[in-house]
């Protein structure tokens, strides 16, 4: 019996939305390719008109140079390319849109209409076409350039569709592609408009107006211009001064040969050159252009061009970081920086032998009035302070602090929220795993080491703590109240602080407002891309309130994907694991306590919420063995 053939050509409407999944993943995606078009047809001025992120329309009008009748009906065919005649092209390439499919495709799954004209034509070209069909193709009267209205997007793949993030989340990611392009093409003119609101309205000129005109004008202040030209590749653009770095990611652009890039080798090597000048956890400002020969680059390793390969990696990586140190040094920003010591003139120095203050942590409120009652009368006063302890010579120290610490007892409060719950230690170590170490006793040795770990005797045994794990499970599990119940604790400012954010950071914090303000920050806005900060959380550390926010913003931008799922949980996991950073500091006898009190009064004591150990016993017959070999 014959057997009958089953492989077949793919109808062209089926090819091309195979190709769609590729090229358009999103609004974005059609923003991208077709602003690139723009750019390749010598547009002076680029506009672009949205509605519901994309959703519905997505129309971008440029003044290039147009389209003939051929070519108009030519670019919507597969593989039609005005910039690749043969394969020795591809190592030659400085055009945006050379694909070849970006209108198939885009053509395949939405409504699109083309109105384009020449300059020395009197007439245009429209077309329409839906779902790769041609409906309409004829001559009108249109202004010289290109208009393409891209309409109802995915309107004929439902499930794509389906996968939309919501309208904030599209335009977070328009927002990313339009302003890499505006950065990378200064020289052109842009305007964006959505649901008729002008998001931007960016006119032609030098880079440096460019990025303040998208940034603000606070950056006229912290921008250093950065450049330096060998045989193999030039470096130009701008660097933010040190002291303008910022807690969040997402102002680092690289553009090769004009075009935007991620390379974290490369941006490792820029970070590199600011060692020393900014704080562990910032992310300096840089918008650096590469101009090298096409022959030394490979651009087509990922889909989207966003990533590509130096045929000598070794030396960009020198070369950027030869030029962004140079940057530095010549506008005197490389000054030697500790962002550990606590800057205070008005306090007497360290080496004044009056001088037995504290060094400042930064610690939550109630365990800052604790060191407060530690730290009794003025420090100027140490004659009234050592009268407090008289009678007590042969008690040792442990038992002063505790006497201290009831003489001040009315301007100390442990949390409310510990102090009404129980300490019900034993019921809770019935509940859980057999592994489940129980709480020292109350009379333990208790030691703190390097910061880090806390030490304690137990019946057969050490236990170690882990400091930081022990903060992120307390503060996992106080965030999680917080978003839960809507209720986290706000400490109004004194002097409200405005601060600005990027386009899609403010997008980002609309589409969240309501998880942020559960967590105790109380804030409006002001202006497009602008917010004022009337109140943060009350525990959380003493900082900077930009820092803070940005801080935030940060995580729930490295988070985001889980947030779709569990917003309480996943932002509490999130900002749990950032913020216990702040608390691997140095720890009174009272704060030892506090801490271990609330670690044990938590769901797991044992464990973070990512499920890493936070308690390790060295039981005696182990320490034995560790000095037996």
């Amino acid at each position: 019996m014959a057997s009958s053939d089953i492989i077949q050509l793919l109808p062209d409407s089926i090819a091309n939305q195979i190709a769609a999944g590729e090229v358009v993943q999103r609004p974005a995606s059609v923003v991208k390719e077709l602003l690139e078009n723009a750019i390749d047809a010598k547009a002076g001025n680029i506009q672009v008109i949205l509605r519901e992120a994309g959703r519905t329309l997505i129309q971008i009008i440029d003044d290039g140079i147009g389209m003939s009748e051929t070519d108009a009906r030519m670019s919507f065919e597969r593989h039609a390319t005005s910039k690749i005649r043969q394969s020795e092209d591809l190592f030659r390439i400085r055009t945006m849109g050379f694909r070849g499919e970006a209108l198939a495709s885009i053509a395949a799954i939405a409504q699109v209409e083309l109105r384009t004209r020449q300059a020395d034509n009197e007439l245009g070209t429209l077309i329409r076409i839906e779902g790769s069909e041609i409906k309409t193709q004829e001559p009108v009267a249109c202004i010289p350039g290109t208009s393409f209205s891209v309409k109802n997007l995915f309107y004929n793949v439902p499930a794509r569709r389906n996968f939309l993030k919501s309208n904030s989340v599209e335009m977070r990611h328009i927002l990313d592609e339009f302003q890499r392009i505006a950065l990378a093409h200064p020289e052109v003119g842009f305007t964006l408009h959505h649901n008729d609101t002008e998001v931007f309205n960016l006119h032609p000129g030098k880079l440096v107006r460019r990025i303040i005109d998208i940034y603000g004008r606070a950056y006229r202040e912290q921008l250093a211009f950065c450049q330096e030209d060998t045989s193999y590749i030039s470096v130009r653009g701008y660097i933010g001064k040190p002291e303008f770095a910022r807690k969040t990611r997402g102002e680092q652009f690289f553009f090769v040969n004009d075009r935007y890039i991620k390379h974290n080798y490369m941006h490792h090597a820029v970070t590199s050159a600011f060692d020393g000048t900014i704080p562990e956890g910032s992310h300096p400002f840089y918008v650096l252009f590469i101009e090298i020969d096409p022959s030394h680059i490979d651009i087509n390793i990922h889909p989207t061009k966003t990533e590509i390969k130096f045929d000598d990696e070794r030396s960009v990586y020198a070369i950027i970081m030869a030029a962004v140190k140079k940057a530095v040094g010549v506008y005197n920003l490389s000054q030697s920086i500790d962002f550990e010591d606590n800057i205070n003139f008005l306090n007497p120095s360290p080496s004044d032998p009056n001088n037995d203050s504290v060094p400042r942590t930064v610690m939550p409120d109630w365990a800052a009035q604790s060191r407060h009652a530690e730290n009794g009368p003025s420090k100027t006063n140490l004659t009234n302070w050592n009268k407090l302890f008289e009678g007590l010579q042969n008690t040792d120290d442990r038992s002063r602090e505790l006497a201290a610490f009831e003489m001040n007892s009315t301007t100390v409060s442990r949390p409310t929220s510990y102090e009404e719950q129980p300490m019900t230690i034993a019921s809770k170590v019935n509940r859980m795993a057999s592994e489940v170490i129980s709480a020292p006793e109350s009379d333990a040795v208790l030691f703190q080491l390097h910061n880090r770990y806390i030490l304690s005797q137990v019946k057969d045994g050490i236990m170690l703590i882990d400091q930081k794990a022990a903060y992120e499970r307390i503060l996992y599990e106080r965030y999680r109240k917080m978003l839960t119940n809507r209720n986290g604790a706000c400490q109004q400012l004194l002097f409200p602080k405005t601060i600005r954010l990027t386009h899609s950071d403010m997008q980002l914090v609309n589409e969240t407002k309501k998880e942020i303000r559960s967590l105790g920050f109380e804030f409006d806005e002001f202006g497009s891309n602008e917010l004022i900060i009337r109140g943060i959380p009350a525990d959380l550390p003493e900082e900077s309130e930009q820092d803070l926010f940005e801080e935030l913003v940060e995580q729930l931008k490295q988070s985001y994907s889980d947030l779709k799922l569990n917003k309480p949980e996943s932002l509490s996991r999130s900002l749990a694991r950032r913020f216990s950073v702040r608390y691997a500091v140095k720890l009174s006898f009272l704060e030892i306590h506090t801490l271990i009190d609330q670690l044990f009064a938590s769901t797991d004591p044992n464990r973070t919420p990512s499920g890493e150990a936070i308690i390790v016993l060295l039981t005696m017959d182990k320490l034995s063995s560790i000095f037996k070999g």
